[in-house]
C-alpha cells in the first residue's frame, strides 16, 4: 500500500495537497472527522481487527481525537 499524492474522482485524476489557509483547513477537519471514525469503526467490524485511530487537529492546541476498537484500552 502507497500513499499517492494523486486521488481519482469520478475518473478523473486530481491532486492531493496541503489546504494553504489555515481557517479552511479546520473547518475541513471538523468536517471530515466523524466521516474517519466511522470508517474506522466500519472496517474493524467487518473485518474483524483491532484499530487504533488516533488524530490531531490542525490548529496550534493539537487537541488530538482517538478512537479504538479494543475495549481493554478505552
Amino acid at each position: 500500500f502507497l500513499l499517492s499524492d494523486y486521488n481519482y474522482t469520478m475518473g478523473k485524476k486530481i491532486e492531493i495537497k496541503k489546504i494553504a489557509d489555515a481557517k479552511a483547513r479546520q473547518v475541513t477537519y471538523a468536517k471530515r472527522k466523524k466521516s474517519l471514525i466511522k470508517k474506522a469503526r466500519e472496517i474493524s467490524v467487518a473485518c474483524g481487527i483491532d484499530l487504533v485511530l488516533i488524530t490531531f487537529s490542525p490548529t496550534k492546541r493539537g487537541r488530538s481525537t482517538k478512537f479504538c476498537s479494543m475495549k481493554r484500552f478505552k
